[in-house]
């Protein structure tokens, strides 16, 4: 099963994944794992990377493809995979294309999760996390037992800055300019699949299955 999953910040990308992945037995593989790892590594493309990271500019697509392309020929990735944060753009889309033409592979199925945008706001702004042990809550979805107090640790909940509203309606404006198009580039590809992301984990996750049956 060969995977793309699509969605803004806050959609359930992650939780879904990692369902998937055990449901398959295949990796998700997310593009800020896989670079990190490549650099770790000193891979070919992980000392490319490193030499625009170490300068302080972005990693070219190319670069960015290219660890992609290193990674989908790990023995984990025979059965299949999930990829998690790309492509992000049209580009990487016509890249990632030739890329697995080149590994002869297929995408399977690609997942769009949609969410309303005020709804995803109120779920991110509502994240807070334990300054001691990284435990998350949420102050509607997870409450802890004592208000601003982690349940495990005791130590205190905060709110993160990526979780601040500016800061996530700038996030979501990105998305929507830079990853979105991929949606219709999807669709005419034929691989598209539309799942309601508002609904609650479980459901969403039979949705997915039920598309994923119709493929």
């Amino acid at each position: 099963m060969k995977l793309i999953l699509l969605g803004p910040p806050g959609a359930g990308k992650g939780t879904q994944a990692k369902m998937l992945t055990e449901r398959f037995d295949i990796p998700q593989v997310s593009t800020g794992d896989i670079l990190r790892a490549a650099v770790k590594e000193g891979t070919p493309m992980g000392v490319k990377a490193k030499s625009f990271m170490d300068a302080g500019g972005l990693v070219p697509d190319e670069v960015v493809v290219g660890i992609v392309h290193e990674r989908l020929q790990k023995d984990d990735c025979v059965k299949g995979f999930i990829l998690d944060g790309f492509p992000r753009t049209v580009p990487q889309a016509d890249a990632l294309k030739q890329t697995l033409a080149a590994l002869d592979k297929n995408l399977d199925k690609v997942l769009s999760l949609e969410v309303d945008t005020e709804a995803l706001i109120g779920r991110l702004t509502g994240r807070r996390t334990c300054r001691e042990c990284g435990r998350g809550f949420h102050v509607t979805f997870d409450v802890p037992e004592v208000e601003g107090k982690c349940d495990s640790c005791a130590g205190e909940l905060v709110q993160r800055d990526d979780d601040q509203e500016e800061t996530i309606r700038k996030r979501l404006e990105v998305y929507g300019q830079q990853t979105m198009p991929l949606v219709d580039y999807y669709r005419g590809e034929g691989l598209l699949a539309t799942v309601d992301g508002m609904l609650d984990i479980d459901v969403v996750q039979a949705e997915i299955l039920s598309a994923l049956r119709a493929s």
